[in-house]
Order: C-alpha cells, then sequence, then structure tokens
C-alpha cells in the first residue's frame, strides 16, 4: 500500500482525537443543563415539545419508570415504521407508484431501525417510497440514536448520584440528545455532504440516454434508470447515530450517497465522532475526566490493531493469483492487494479504515463489500461486533457496554485481592454482576442460537449460495450483526426471506433490549447506594493497569464465546487458501 493510505489512517485518527473534548464537553453541558448560546433558540422549542407532549421536565423517573417509558416509546416506534411500509402505496410522495412491502420484510425494517441496527434485507431505490425514507426510517435514525444516548446518561446518574431511586426523566433526555445535539450535527453534515454532491431532491427517478445504446432489434436497455431522492438528510444521520442504512442498496458505495473523497473521509469521520466524545462526556458528567479517558484509551488498543490488521490482510495478494502468475504487485497502475468489492475511488486504505470502524461502531455502513474481503480481513469486522459492539459502539450503547465490562473486570480485581469491588465510588455486588452477566452474554446467546438454527434449519440453508466455510461465514456474520445492533452483511447471503427476516428481527430486539433493561437496572441500584471513600485498597480506575484489565476482560470474553465458531468460518476458509483450495 503506498504511504497515501498509511497517512489517510493517521490524519483521521488525529481529526477524530482533536474533537473528542469540544464535542465531549458541550454533550455534558446539554446533559447536566448548563446554559450555553444556542439554548435561545433551542429552549422554546424543547419546552413546546414538552407542553405538546404534557411531560413534566422536573419530574424524575425511578429505574422501572425509565425503563416503562423507553420500551413503550420504542414499542410505538415499531408499529409506526411497520404501518408506512404497509401504506406507502397510498401515501403521498411515491414518485415511482412503489407498492405495500411484504409483512416480513416490514416487521425486520421495523425492528431494525426501532432497535438502531439497520439491518437492510431490501433494495431501498425499489422498495420504499421516499415518504417512508423521511417519515419512518430517517425518524427513527433520530430517536433510536438518542434512546441509546438517553440510556448512558440515566447511567452515568447511577454512578454520579446517592441514596435515590431516580435516574432522570427518559422523555427529557431523549428530547435533548435529539433536539440539542442530533439535529445541529445532522444539519451541518447534511450540508457539507450535498455540497459534495450527494443528492436531496424530491424529484423522480431520472432517465439517461446510454452513449452507446445497442443496435436498432437488439436486445438491452436503451436508457438507465438514475435512482434520486432525499438521501442527504438521511446519510447525515445514518452516520452520526451509528445507524447504517443506507438510501440506496449499495450504502455509502453508491456515488449518489458519497461522491467524493471529502465526502467518504466527512461521513467516515461521522461514524466514531459521537462515541468517542461521549467518553469525554462521561468523565466529566462523574466529575473525573481521567475515567473517560481511561474508557477511551482501552477502546483505542483494541481498535488500532484490528485496524491495522485488516489494512495488512487486504494488501496481501490471493495466492490464487500468485500461482497463476499475474502480477499483483503494487505500483503506479494498480493498488495490488485485494481489490474485490472495493471502489477504486477508495483503495484497500479507505475501504479497511471503514469496514473497521463501521463494526466497532455499530453502524453497519460500507464503503466496500465485506463478503469479499479475505478471509482474515473479513473475520476482524466480524470479531469486533462480536466483542458485543463496545469498542466505541453505537451512540450510548457502545459507552454503557464497556462499562458493563468495567464493572466485570472490577469484580475480578476484587475477588483476585480478597476486597469489595468498588467502582466510581460505588460497591459492586450481587445483583449488578448478576444484571452485567444477563446484558453481556445474552447478545452471545442470541448470535450462536441462530446461528445455529440458520445453518441446521432447510429454509436457513437455502439463502447460502456459497457453500463450505464462507457460507457457515454469511450466517454467522448475519447474526453477529443483528445480535450486536449493527446492520452490516457479508453480501452474499439470500437474507429476504420470510426465515432470515423474522429470525434476525428476533436477534435484533432481543440484543438491544435484553442489554438496555439490565443496564437501567443496574442505574437504578447504584443511585441507591452511598458513596465510599478511595482507601489504600482500592483499584484506581483511571490509569494504565485499569486500562489493561479492561483491556483483557473484553478479548477475553470476545475469545472464549466466538473463537469456535469462528474456527469453523474464515480461519478455516483462510487456511483452506493458503493451502492452495481456491
Amino acid at each position: 500500500m503506498s504511504p497515501f493510505g498509511w497517512i489517510e489512517i493517521l490524519i483521521y485518527l488525529a481529526v477524530l482525537l482533536a474533537l473528542v473534548k469540544p464535542l465531549g464537553e458541550y454533550m455534558a453541558r446539554v446533559y447536566s443543563g448548563v446554559p450555553m448560546g444556542i439554548d435561545r433558540i433551542l429552549h422554546p422549542v424543547e419546552r413546546l415539545i414538552y407542553r405538546l407532549c404534557r411531560v413534566d421536565p422536573a419530574e424524575e423517573m425511578t429505574w422501572k419508570g425509565y425503563t416503562a417509558a423507553m420500551l413503550l416509546f420504542q414499542a410505538a416506534g415499531l408499529l409506526a415504521v411497520f404501518g408506512v411500509q404497509e401504506l406507502q402505496h397510498l401515501l403521498p410522495l411515491n414518485p415511482q407508484r412503489l407498492g405495500p412491502v411484504s409483512p416480513d420484510s416490514a416487521f425486520n425494517t421495523a425492528a431494525s431501525f426501532v432497535t438502531n441496527t439497520n439491518w437492510q434485507g431490501y433494495s431501498g431505490e425499489t422498495t420504499l417510497s421516499y415518504l417512508t425514507q423521511m417519515a419512518a426510517l430517517t425518524v427513527q435514525n433520530f430517536v433510536s440514536a438518542a434512546t441509546g444516548m438517553a440510556i448512558l446518561v440515566a447511567f452515568i446518574r447511577g454512578f454520579k448520584r446517592r441514596t435515590t431511586d431516580r435516574i432522570g426523566n427518559f422523555w427529557v433526555d431523549l428530547v435533548r440528545s435529539t433536539l440539542h445535539i442530533l439535529l445541529p450535527l445532522s444539519l451541518l453534515l447534511a450540508l457539507a455532504l450535498v455540497s459534495q454532491g450527494v443528492v436531496q431532491t424530491f424529484h423522480p427517478y431520472a432517465h439517461a440516454a446510454l452513449l452507446d445504446p445497442p443496435p436498432a432489434g437488439g436486445s438491452g436497455a436503451a436508457e438507465q434508470v438514475l435512482a434520486l431522492g432525499p438521501a442527504a438528510a438521511q446519510v447525515a444521520i445514518k452516520q452520526l447515530g451509528t445507524n447504517g442504512g443506507g438510501f440506496f442498496n449499495v450504502n455509502s458505495a453508491h456515488p449518489f450517497e458519497n461522491p467524493t473523497p471529502l465526502s467518504n473521509f466527512l461521513e467516515l469521520l461521522a461514524i466514531l465522532l459521537i462515541p468517542a466524545a461521549l467518553c469525554y462526556t462521561f468523565g466529566r458528567m462523574i466529575g473525573d475526566v481521567r475515567q473517560g479517558i481511561a474508557v477511551l484509551a482501552a477502546m483505542l488498543l483494541i481498535f488500532a490493531p484490528l485496524l491495522f490488521g485488516t489494512v495488512l490482510a487486504e494488501q496481501s495478494p490471493h495466492p490464487g493469483l500468485e500461482a497463476l502468475g499475474a502480477d499483483v504487485s503494487a505500483g503506479d497502475l494498480q493498488p495490488g492487494g485485494n481489490m474485490e468489492g472495493k471502489e477504486v475511488r477508495f483503495g484497500i486504505a479507505g475501504s479497511a479504515l471503514w469496514a473497521v470502524a463501521t463494526t466497532a461502531a455499530s453502524n453497519g455502513s460500507v464503503n466496500s463489500m465485506h463478503d469479499s474481503f479475505t478471509p482474515l480481513g473479513g473475520m476482524i469486522p466480524m470479531g469486533l461486533m462480536q466483542l458485543g459492539e463496545v469498542i466505541f459502539g453505537g451512540v450510548g450503547s457502545g459507552l454503557y457496554g464497556m462499562l458493563l465490562f468495567a464493572i466485570v473486570g472490577i469484580f475480578v480485581a476484587g475477588l483476585m485481592v480478597g476486597r469489595t469491588p468498588e467502582y466510581l465510588g460505588k460497591k459492586i455486588e450481587a445483583f449488578e454482576m448478576k444484571m452485567a452477566s444477563v446484558a453481556i452474554l445474552a447478545p452471545a446467546a442470541v448470535v450462536l442460537i441462530g446461528t445455529a438454527a440458520g445453518v441446521a434449519a432447510p429454509a436457513g440453508r437455502a439463502g447460502i449460495f456459497n457453500p463450505g466455510p464462507h457460507g457457515f461465514s454469511e450466517v454467522l456474520y448475519a447474526f453477529s450483526s443483528a445480535g450486536n445492533n449493527n446492520g452490516s452483511a457479508f453480501a452474499g447471503l439470500s437474507a429476504n426471506s420470510p426465515f432470515y427476516n423474522l429470525a434476525l428481527a428476533v436477534a435484533m430486539l432481543a440484543g438491544r433490549y435484553a442489554v438496555a433493561v439490565p443496564v437501567l437496572a443496574i442505574a437504578g441500584s447504584l443511585a441507591g447506594k452511598k458513596l465510599i471513600p478511595a482507601g489504600s485498597g482500592t483499584l484506581p480506575t483511571h490509569g494504565p493497569l485499569f486500562v489493561a484489565l479492561l483491556v483483557g476482560v473484553v478479548l477475553l470474553v470476545g475469545a472464549l464465546t466466538f473463537v469456535p465458531a469462528l474456527a469453523l468460518g474464515p480461519l478455516i476458509e483462510h487456511l483452506r487458501m493458503t493451502g492452495g483450495a481456491w
């Protein structure tokens, strides 16, 4: 790979880290109610929303009330998205006159966007109207992301507060996340994307005459249909909210979603921006920025080696091409390595960086086809999802998932030295460990059980186009993506079938709420405890030892859980490839 590829990666990481503090500080002020200049515009709108919805912003909730409000809101969103898809042929803004979506696909899509997964078993340009894309999917891109951020804020309050059963107001946290954070950032990014050529229009699809049409009387189309639509607005929030659902079928590999190197950089930056900055927000809200920096450091210590591993795996030429005597070295006329499924305009570095960022961040958008990666290059994005989407992860959900691992790590460390575990001044006891264990193990169980069902059931095997270990990898990737609310896919699996639509929908719902509900339960338990001053035997949770402990716990849980499954898929495929079985 040329030096420009490494420079691209280093610039990306440098810009990302430079934005962590200012954005993290801003979000901490939003959730703490500290006045800012933009409040003059947004606070009247916020108060109007409360008045219309009859919400008292001063009334706080117990963890059970907070959970009930969250689940009620999510259920309403599920029904709304399903209903809009079924009625889109009767609704306006449907210039292509698209019909209703099949019930199983509509349910899958509704579950997908409500849970912030954004798995897409459909082709957007041939399935969904402009109104459905906006009123159903784009709206959920905002509020599903805001829901994850609200749960995180409630979790942080559990550490911050003492001897109380209140952890905040879900409706206030939801509105502030949407109105003060996601909406302004999305507006800025959408304008920048429009300036780069990302389409934003309500015009019907365009028809372009071919420069080289078929001869008279010959077969073939004489024109090309160019899908259009209000894409820029959805692309902005799909990236910032770690949603990932593309307006078009091939997502950010489509030139109307991602036309230039600058649009590629901005969209890529948006994937990790809020998850990384929330680490600083966490530290600021609990009164010790070092705590947030320690968590961010643990994320980077896992992210960076896996990123470079993916780049190296994709830069390695396929041994089958070398055996045929093909020149696979990088040069002025070719990039070398594995360019199958990748856009020439993005290359290996840009494609690998996006693949690792999108699977680390529970985003799921793509600018290349992961199914065409090398076995090891595809295994790393899959493994990032299987770690629980805690290496940055979804907005809000990634950080509260990582904090669950921190609780487990502190508990293990306490047992090793014979001391009651404490984290941020709160004792970690049996209830917290039970809830953390459920939240960590539930998505893993969903992935493994779903994969077993997919390869055992005839309906599941019918969707596998590639036999052998790669076909197994496609099913494992699909359930890893759904169970951990990522949304990306190995494209070789035909997943738009009743079996996969229903099975993956169940995986998405279980993967989201089997984590969110225990997190809120832990928040309620911690909020009711007294703050214990740090003593001589307290493990500092802002230093290198804690960072190493946290990294070790995350990797150990992931390795013990998924290495056997990975051995049946990408690992054996890699051994077969290097052994000459192409």
